[in-house]
Parts: C-alpha cells; structure tokens; sequence
C-alpha cells in the first residue's frame, strides 16, 4: 500500500514538474522579447531568472525520481532523502538568485549615483512584459504549492517558492520600469535589492527546514504526545519505558519500549506489541514504521 502511494506522490511531482518547465521556457522566451524590444534590462535580467527555474525544476523531478525508489540492500530505509537533498540544492539556487539580483541592485544604485552608467527609459511594452510575468508567475506559485501539499513533497513546495521568487522580482521590474517611464530610473536598482532580501529569508527559511528532515529531528511536541497518547490507550500497556522519534522527510520513525504483565506468555506480550504497532501506524498515516520492544513491567 505505501509503495503504491510513493509512486502516485512521484507521479504527481514529475508531472506538476514538466508543466511548470514548458510554462517557464515559454514565459522566459516572450519576456525576452519584450525586454529587448521595450529596452528594458531589467526585464531581459528577469527572464534569465525565469530560465533558472527550468534547471531547478529538473532538480526536483530528479529527486522525485530518485526517492521513490524502492529500499535495497545499500539502503534499507528507502531513498526519501534524496528529495530533502533536492530540496537543499533549490535552497542553494534561490540564495545564489537573490545574491545576484541584490548585488546587481546596489551596483546599479552606486553606478548611477557615481554617473558612470545612465538607465534608458524603457517602452511601455516592458512594463506589460512585467506584469504578465507577475500573473503567471504567481499562477505557477498556486498551482505548485497546492500540488505539493496533496503529496506533502518538500522539494515542490521549494520550487514553488522559487517561482514566488520570480513573480516578487518581476513585481521589483514592474516597479522600476514604471518609475523609469516616469523619469525615477534609480526604483529599479532599489526595489530588487529589497526582493532579494525576500528571496533570502524565504531560502533560509526552506533550508533550515530541510536540514532538520535530513538529521532526523524530532517531530513537534504536540504531535509527540498524540502518539504517546495513542499508546497508552492500548490494553495490556502498563507504561512506555522509552520512546524515540524522527522525521524522515515527510514520514516518521517511531522506536519504543512497553512494559507489560510479567506473567503474560510470549504470545499474550506479542499480541499487545502488535496492537500498540498497529495502532500507532492507523492513526498516523505519515509513520512509516513503529518499531516496538516489549520489557517485563513491575510484578502484580
């Protein structure tokens, strides 16, 4: 049943993958264009960014590919985080982005102020290239990010992420070609360093989080105690000697110790063992595994 699951979650990531490629080579396409055309840099710059996303999709459709792939001799607790590294590579492209839409930003700004570079005033066609942008953009965004909390993949919410990244920049082009249209040439440089700023809270913040799937953290505390709660509710459990758990991407690892009736046969400890295995895993679809030890409680 779960191997069933993984390989949907896969197909929904691949596929929601490849629409998003065609959409931003497209998209990246016609904002060149009009960029050239509109003699607008910063649209010509923010098509590129477009482009980025086509390599950082392809991340994601690697990863998806490569975690569901079933558990072997090498790696008997399956593949899953090889999405948390995909999704820790498209962490490291957004910092890269930001860093080089900021650093830009500040160079225009001095560059202008020093008077070693003059800012045309773009057409009316850039403008228009910028907004579309914005809509499609963000469009991409919605449609990504819902399709990634059906199958809960990390690596499409980051990627998703990347795509609000563009819509925020393409927001930063529409400001600073219609402050250029109207003479305040230096908005542009201005509002992509604040974006990039943006873009790198929301990279640490992806990041951040997917370092924690890749050690194994443990999962929130109230979700701790609704296992713990669970457990004790099953008959014949006299007390939980000890309980570890960890994420393991999107799933969870649960290994624990019950103490029961010392006088129960092996069959009766068993029995209660596998209920306490069962129970947890109906309850919590994301558990892929409850491992339980049965320990010998205080006499009655």
């Amino acid at each position: 049943m779960k191997q069933r699951e993984i390989s949907r979650e896969q197909d929904v990531v691949i596929k929601t993958s490849l629409v998003t490629i065609v959409w931003n080579v497209i998209l990246s396409i016609v904002k060149l264009v009009m960029g050239l055309i509109g003699r607008s840099s910063a649209l010509v710059s923010d098509a590129a960014h477009s482009l980025s996303d086509v390599f950082s999709t392809i991340a994601v459709i690697i990863g998806a590919r490569l975690s569901g792939v079933a558990a072997d001799h090498d790696h008997p607790y399956g593949h899953e985080k090889f999405e948390a590294i995909a999704s820790l590579f498209l962490a490291i492209i957004l910092i890269l982005t930001a860093l080089g839409i900021g650093y830009g930003g500040l160079m225009s700004v001095f560059n202008h102020l020093s008077g070693t570079h003059v800012i045309e005033r773009p057409l009316p066609i850039a403008l228009a290239g910028a907004g579309l942008s914005i809509v499609v953009k963000e469009a991409m965004y919605q449609y990504t990010v819902i399709r990634a909390n059906q199958v809960k993949s990390t690596s499409m919410k980051a990627d998703a992420w990347h795509h609000r990244s563009d819509a925020l920049s393409s927001f930063g082009s529409l400001i600073g070609i219609g402050g250029a249209m109207l003479g305040v040439v230096i908005l542009d440089p201005i509002a992509a360093f604040i974006i990039a700023l943006i873009i790198l809270r929301v990279a640490f913040k992806i990041m951040s989080h997917t370092i924690d799937q890749i050690v194994d953290k443990a999962p929130d505390d109230e979700t701790a105690k609704q296992v713990i709660s669970v457990i004790e509710a099953v008959r014949g459990v006299i007390g939980i000697d000890e309980i570890r758990m960890r994420m393991h991407v999107e799933k969870m690892y649960v290994d624990l110790e019950i103490a029961v009736d010392p006088s129960l046969s092996l069959k009766e400890a068993h029995a209660i063992a596998e209920q306490v295995h069962h129970d947890v895993e109906s309850h919590f679809p994301d558990v892929k595994h409850c491992a339980v030890h049965v320990n010998p409680g205080p006499g009655q």
